[in-house]
């Protein structure tokens, strides 16, 4: 048994060395208990065993030997690893009749711990088989979801804005992050003229939010340790929830916003966000209009509803197999983009909808209009952030080589932080495709900020940002780095008013200038 063994570890070793790279990026353990004890317990034997798999990966990674005693260990990992793993649906069965605050916090850690017992069991036959592969697509993205769960779990929430501000300075600035790269064919491309933005910070917890109008309920809350406020929709027959926008809806824009969804397997098939374009701006059904649902339930595959009227004519109304289930369950981020007729819809970095002739020819739809369907009052709750309204219709690519100059609101960061978010790549994929296109030019990438915190804060953490869209240029799309140059103007350059949610929305800016 000793000399099988042997030869098993010494085969091992001749097929990693030949292959060595980076380990895969560690999940990070939750930093506190749930207070179930079913799923604390879940929780810290997956990360037992996740770090003790962990330990000898890198052992392998840097062409250290596993010898006889090694691999006794990974075989008895093994056996636990998947023991553990059957258990999770049992696990997730506790959190029946938990608070809500408890079930969101438990969820988030569960689905964490679920995919550390994915890599661990993975990673552990691998090395006993000796077919371990460095950094593989599948493992990155799994360990990039995780690492979104875990920002979202451990987002400190404030009700004091200025507060929170003040913090940017004690964050550490990083390069672009891994999970970037499943972005880079991202086409959705936000609007460049803001109409409408709300985060709700300007709203007092428990109050209805002040640029909405409903003929229902609904309220402001704070979400556990999810970063923010979130108005909460309160479901009911016909009720509607409108935001005041400006303006009547252009011919061309972008409609952009994050959903929090409390579901779980008894929730209805019948539950679901209904997000209608509309030519009346009341309560009533207008004659024209475009609607796109939402599947939320979670005990089957369910999908997504269009339809739309016409001059009162029904024209489409279809369903589109998929299967939300999971984004459901971690935050997505819905986009929207309307060009004239064309429809099109993503869920974090999928699009799921283009219609070219879904919005009713010349007419206008000038209001946004959500509803919830089929859920289970005080069981199921929606929440909803950061919606942001822009026009759209001018083609960055073009301005840029037109002018010579632009500036976008479009690139989004994480709060204080250089962090993009991996949904603003869009813009970012133009402007690289217009440096591919003309090897000659070469660009200032200067950023801005609004003026929450100090000043010294904010010229630090704009020049940050500059820099990490230029990680994104070169690391992403292999731009020359000695075609950009980056620099930081902080708040000093504002163009909206710092004192509105709107104006430092228009405030917190990209500009792009050719050199």
């Amino acid at each position: 048994m000793k000399t099988s063994k042997a030869l098993l570890a010494f085969c091992v070793v001749l097929l990693i060395i030949p292959t060595l790279n980076a380990q895969t990026k560690k999940i990070k353990r939750p930093k506190s208990r749930v207070g179930v004890a079913s799923v604390d317990n879940f929780v810290r034997e997956s990360f037992d065993l996740y770090d003790k798999v962990y330990k000898y990966d890198g052992y392998a990674a840097s062409g250290t030997p596993l010898e006889d005693d090694d691999i006794d260990v990974l075989e008895d990992a093994l056996d636990e690893l998947s023991s553990l793993s059957e258990s999770a649906p049992d696990i997730i069965k506790d959190l029946d009749g938990v608070g809500f605050m408890k079930q969101s916090k438990a969820t988030l850690q569960v689905n964490k711990a679920k995919k550390a017992l994915k890599y661990s069991i993975k990673t552990t036959k691998e090395l006993l088989l000796g077919q371990r592969e460095r950094e593989s697509k599948e493992s990155e993205e799994d360990h990039n979801e995780t690492d979104a769960n875990e920002t979202q779990e451990t987002s400190n929430t404030s009700t004091d804005e200025k507060g929170a501000s003040e913090n940017k300075s004690q964050e550490t600035p990083s390069n672009i992050s891994d999970d970037l790269e499943i972005y880079s064919k991202f086409d959705f491309v936000p609007g460049d003229k803001l109409i409408y933005f709300d985060d709700f910070s300007q709203d007092f917890i428990g109050d209805f939010p002040s640029k909405w109008n409903t003929n229902g309920t609904g309220e402001i809350v704070t979400v556990g340790s999810v970063e923010g406020k979130w108005f909460e929709l309160k479901g009911g027959y016909g009720i509607k929830f409108i935001p005041l926008l400006s303006q009547a809806l252009p011919e061309e824009y972008t409609i952009e916003f994050d959903i929090l969804a409390i579901v779980d397997n008894r929730t209805s098939s019948t539950a679901r966000l209904n997000i209608t374009l509309d030519d009346n701006d009341t309560f009533k059904d207008g004659k024209n209009r475009a609607s796109s649902e939402l599947p939320l339930g979670q005990f089957g595959a369910f999908d997504i509803r269009v339809y739309n009227r016409v001059n009162g004519e029904t024209i489409i109304n279809s369903g589109i197999n998929t299967d939300l289930r999971t984004a459901i369950l971690n935050k997505p981020h819905i986009s929207i983009a309307v060009n004239k007729r064309r429809y099109r819809l993503w869920v974090n970095q999928k699009k799921y909808i283009d219609i070219p002739q879904f919005i009713a020819p010349n007419k206008v739809l000038s209001t946004i209009k959500f509803n919830l369907l089929g859920m289970r009052d005080g069981t199921d709750r929606l929440f909803i952030s950061n919606l942001k309204v822009a026009e759209g219709g001018v083609d960055l690519r073009r301005k840029l080589m037109a002018e010579g100059r632009i500036s976008t609101n479009g690139i989004l960061f994480d709060s204080g932080s250089a962090n993009i978010q991996p949904r603003s790549l869009g813009i970012v994929r133009q402007i690289s495709q217009v440096l591919m296109q003309d090897q000659n030019i070469k660009l200032n990438i200067i950023g801005h900020t609004d003026s929450d915190g100090s000043d010294d804060v904010n010229l630090k953490l704009s020049k940050e940002r500059a820099d990490a869209v230029k990680e994104a240029l070169v690391n992403l799309y292999n731009i020359s780095k000695d075609r950009l140059t980056t620099e930081g103007k902080g708040e000093t350059q504002p163009v909206g008013d710092n004192n509105t949610t709107d104006g430092k929305a228009q405030n917190r800016r990209v500009e792009f200038v050719k050199i």
